[in-house]
């Protein structure tokens, strides 16, 4: 995916643009997540932009799943299927199954945090330009306020 293929043209509101690459050994969908993804959509505060499959098999090579052969979670996945926009490419597909391990598999969702697009678009407004973005993980973050609490118990 490049940059250029989302267009951030003055007309459109984007938010920032996310990829997330969620591996399960052995191939294993619940679909226990779903249902607090399509809240977050119904809810505004996100939009699946393109979401596809990816499975490793044993001897290194992968493939793209369809949502079809998903087994039991393929009804839930059905209702995410429309979003596919083209957006990730063959190569982005090769690129994660080259990071899976055999026989996993990983659930490739790109999204728009749509809460931010108005922020965004203001920022651009107003002459602003994103010169730095950085994600802390949340076990950082964790850590950080337990030491910060533990500070503070003992002071």
């Amino acid at each position: 995916m490049t940059e250029s293929q989302i267009d951030t043209g003055s007309e459109i509101q984007l938010g920032p643009v996310d990829l997330v690459v969620i591996e399960f050994a052995e191939a294993n969908f619940t679909g226990e997540g779903l249902p607090i993804l399509l809240d977050l959509v119904a809810k505004g505060v996100v939009r699946v932009i393109d979401a596809a499959v990816v499975k490793a098999n044993e001897d290194g090579s992968f493939v793209s799943v369809a949502v079809a052969d998903l087994g039991q979670a393929s009804e839930e996945w059905q209702l995410i299927s429309g979003w596919g926009s083209g957006i990730l490419s063959a190569e982005d597909v090769d690129a994660v199954g080259a990071i899976l391990k055999p026989g996993a598999a990983a659930a490739v969702i790109m999204y728009e945090n749509s809460w931010a697009a108005p922020f965004a678009a203001a920022m651009r407004a107003a002459g602003g330009e994103l010169v730095a973005f950085q994600r802390i993980p949340a076990a950082d973050v964790i850590a950080a306020l337990e030491v910060a609490e533990d500070t503070e118990i003992e002071s």
